[in-house]
């Protein structure tokens, strides 16, 4: 008797794939060889399914070789065949669920559900089928680049030259069935700021933002499981510039929508060609702007999103006097158009109100929009969450949305040269927002879309699926992708060095770095006996980064190291470069404060690292024959305020003359360092903190014991904080809690041969009080016995735009202090309790006296 097995998966475009594998290298019992198949689809069904089909006959060549061919009937079909489908225009797939060899319930009636089976005999002639169907045309292109990626086509093969894994065989398993559907409904980015870098680049490689220009991207967002885009927009316009670039969309199923303050489909700068001169503003300007507006609508055939609302001209606030009304009025105007244009009621076509910068504060005052209306909820630009709705607010039609950022232009200051972003923070603050119930919109401003190719990947991964990917699975999340680049060969470093980098990036953007970031204070270095300075350490290692990375590079294949460079050896390359220059800035400065002659040792150094910045540009722009020239010009050399300079600027020099030159050197002095290590028991097991030089440091993830209760754990967040890892209370959505004895707490003991007074400084990630309650997000901290403290990490801030949060999200940290008392020296237990959830720990700082200034704050004094 033939045996057969029946295996189902579900999830099989999430993180982790298991044993949802739909191909094998090798020949298995009942497979059947995927290039000895044809390929059949209907050629009434969308036009993304057939385009997608061709880019599977394209890839499965370049791995192997070999061209499959194409039939569009099956009648006189014999052998294997690949059947791709709709689930809502293809007859073939229609019959096949009709006679119940496909299960319709997997796919029909639903929002871009894709699977993935393997029948055999399903029709006279054919052996073996494999079915790439989707409930829709969007799914069915995910379930056949799902295939490509398993051949071994990178998504990022074109855009970060990731070489195919060449293979003359692949096996199609038998009797498999796997399937998925999003839970985001709309996963997207935004091409933005994308002066001078992109557009320099599109326009030598395509001759602008036209449709050449964006078939790649769209390419590129179906392949990484997205559907969604907000088009370039400094001084272009999508439907305008290019006629062919709606077409273009609509072929390749993505939706198209526009900035957040770009209403009706119109691009900001078609106001500048088409508006006459007019004022941006509905008072004065009102007939002009509907007229303006009707067009965009009449234009936007398309799948898309509109985005409603008004904002000032340029991106900037309407005038201090705007009303409530005003808005509201305008937003009903807009719907009317949209009716209008459309001759359906406006609630059928997807709309959303974003509530960036100062609209936040129109909603915060009472102002609403119809509840067909998604409200796309904003973070601060920084990477930190505004505003969640709360779990005891109304369901809304429209759902929620988030706009976050990978890359921005405006204060603090503009970030837009590398990725600064710590996949570990982004997991962090979309989670929050995913167990508030955001789940309509995801929509991330990615600058160039390169350098930011691994976050993109985890947003729009995560996206499809954030029950699938939790803190722990990070990690393995960046291995799987480093294996999908460059194999699994050197999989684990290159993801400690993507990771690493992306969270010394973080630490500060290098926009913001000088020679006053770090500080030459030496510390002892625990680990090795040594000491060092902190300037010294963070430059020391983003050179070890570097070397790792460098030896990985000359160990890979040739045909991957384009691919290396730009995607982990170029950012590596060039921040440890950036931190070496400003490190002998700062000690050029310190020695000639002193008039050490060394001194111009330094500035002679600074020189060097200068001019290696700019030849490690040259490097990346003539990669592969020049493909990506202009990518990296982004100028991050010598700001003096928010905006860019024009050119990169050295930093200003010392130099110390011979008749001035101090004779004595350099002066160095050891002061008496006292230490508690010696009080800790020596049978002490776990971590346990001492005094030293009048300080104890402690890593928040290092606690001595973690108190769970009344249904909340502690979490550990690896990676998340700058130094080491963070911790934070789970569920995300608990309930506030009472500092009581019972609450949730962490217990850090320490010991100390100081006694009397001293401060606790607490780090905390720049969360914001995205619920916007009267004291904000709280913590409570105690010393042994005494009454905790109950302490507000974020109430000062009221914009998120302005005062003190310059300072937080410029330094990515919020610092808070706290006073306290010990009687006796010898043991005592800090204790960390729970308040309210959302409040992420990375570090502890008791000072008795003994701290000097310093950016990531002492090393820890631990056991």
């Amino acid at each position: 008797m033939k045996r057969t097995f029946l295996i189902i998966a579900f999830n099989f475009l999430g993180f982790t794939s298991g044993n949802a594998q739909l191909i094998s290298e090798t020949k298995q019992p009942l497979s059947f060889s995927l290039t000895e198949a044809l390929i059949y689809v209907d050629s009434e069904d969308y036009a993304l399914v057939k385009k997608s089909a061709g880019l599977l006959q394209q890839d499965i060549e370049m791995v192997t070789g070999k061209k499959l061919p194409f039939i569009h009937d099956v009648q006189s079909a014999k052998g294997n065949l690949i059947i791709i489908g709709s689930a809502e225009k293809s007859t073939l797939i229609k019959q096949l669920i009709q006679q119940k060899k496909i299960n319709g319930a997997y796919i029909k009636n639903k929002w871009e559900a894709c699977l993935q089976q393997t029948i055999q005999n399903p029709m006279p002639g054919i052996t073996n089928a494999l079915i790439l169907a989707g409930s829709d045309r969007r799914g069915t292109a995910y379930a056949i680049f799902d295939l490509s990626k398993q051949t071994g086509v990178s998504p990022w093969y074109w855009w970060a030259d990731v070489p195919v894994k060449k293979k003359t065989e692949w096996y199609v398993k038998t009797n498999v069935i796997i399937t998925d559907s999003p839970k985001v409904k709309y996963r997207g980015i935004f091409i933005n700021d994308e002066a001078p870098a992109l557009s320099n680049w599109s326009k030598e490689k395509f001759g602008g933002f036209n449709h050449k220009f964006y078939s790649k991207v769209f390419e590129l967002i179906l392949r990484l499981k997205g559907n969604y885009l907000w088009p370039a927009m400094w001084g272009n316009a999508f439907y305008d510039d290019d006629s062919l670039n709606i077409k273009t969309a609509d072929e390749f199923g993505i939706v198209i929508g526009t900035s957040h303050h770009e209403p009706l489909m119109r691009a900001h700068d078609e106001w500048r060609r088409y508006g006459k001169g007019q004022k941006w503003n509905y008072d004065s300007t009102e007939a002009g702007l509907k007229e303006f507006w009707h067009g965009g609508m009449q234009r936007a055939w398309n799948e898309k999103i509109v985005s409603i609302g008004m904002r000032g001209d340029g991106d900037e606030p309407m005038t201090r006097e705007t009303a409530t009304a005003l808005l509201e009025r305008i937003v009903k105007d807009q719907r009317k158009i949209i009716e209008e244009v459309t001759g359906k009621p406006a609630n059928e076509t997807p709309q959303l109100w974003a509530l960036y910068k100062e609209v936040q504060d129109y909603y915060d005052k009472g102002m609403r929009v119809p509840d067909d209306v998604t409200l796309l909820l904003c973070d601060d630009n920084w990477g930190n969450i505004r505003k969640l709705p709360k779990l005891t607010d109304p369901s809304r039609k429209g759902g929620y949305g988030i706009y976050y950022h990978f890359d921005y232009v405006g204060g603090p200051r503009n970030y837009k040269w590398l990725n600064t972003n710590n996949i570990a923070r982004v997991w962090e603050q979309m989670h929050l927002a995913y167990e508030y119930g955001v789940k309509q919109i995801w929509i991330v401003n990615v600058g160039d879309i390169k350098p930011m190719e691994f976050p993109i990947s985890f947003w729009l991964d995560y996206a499809w699926n954030p029950e699938k990917i939790g803190t722990d699975d990070l990690q393995k999340y960046t291995e799987e992708w480093a294996a999908a680049q460059f194999g699994k060969n050197y999989a684990r470093e290159i993801a400690e060095i993507i990771s690493k980098y992306s969270k010394y990036n973080s630490r500060r953007k290098p926009e913001l770095l000088d020679q006053n970031t770090y500080s030459l204070y030496n510390y002892p270095d625990f680990e090795t006996e040594n000491s060092y300075n902190e300037f010294e350490k963070v430059a020391y290692d983003y050179k070890i980064l570097f070397n790792q990375a460098q030896k990985i590079n000359n160990e890979l294949p040739v045909e991957s190291r384009n691919a290396f460079f730009q995607l982990v050896l170029h950012p590596v390359k060039a921040c440890a470069n950036l931190n070496e220059m400003y490190y002998y800035v700062a000690l050029n400065r310190e020695a000639y404060k002193n008039k050490y002659e060394v001194a111009n040792e330094y500035a002679d150094k600074v020189k060097q690292l200068y001019i290696n910045d700019s030849l490690i540009s040259l490097e990346y722009h003539k990669l592969n024959n020049g493909k990506w020239n202009h990518m990296m010009s982004q100028t991050h050399i010598g700001y003096t305020y928010w905006q860019q300079p024009p050119v990169n600027k050295i930093p200003v020099l010392k130099f110390v003359s011979k008749d001035s030159v101090n004779k004595d050197g350099v002066k160095i002095t050891d002061d008496e360092i006292r230490s508690a290590k010696s009080l800790i028991p020596e049978n002490f097991s776990g971590h346990a903190f001492y005094e030293w030089d009048g300080y104890i440091s402690i890593e928040a993830s290092h606690f001595t014991k973690a108190i769970n209760t009344n249904g909340i754990t502690w979490k550990i967040l690896p990676g998340h904080g700058r130094t080491t890892d963070a911790v934070t209370p789970f569920p995300v959505t608990a309930p506030e809690q009472k500092p009581g004895s019972n609450a949730p707490h962490l217990q850090y003991e320490f010991y100390t041969y100081s006694s009397g007074e001293f401060s606790i400084q607490a780090y905390f990630s720049p969360t914001l009080n995205f619920h916007g309650t009267e004291n904000g997000l709280q913590y409570a901290i105690s010393i042994d016995d005494e009454a905790p403290q109950i302490i507000s990490i974020n109430k000062e801030d009221k914009t998120s735009i302005s005062g003190i949060w310059n300072k937080w999200v410029a330094e990515n940290i919020i610092i808070k202090t706290t006073k306290h008392k010990i009687a006796t020296p010898g043991r005592h237990v800090l204790k960390y309790r729970m308040v309210n959830p959302g409040v992420v720990l990375q570090k502890l700082v008791l000072d008795f006296g003994g701290v000097k200034p310093s950016y990531l704050g002492p090393p820890e004094t631990k056991k």
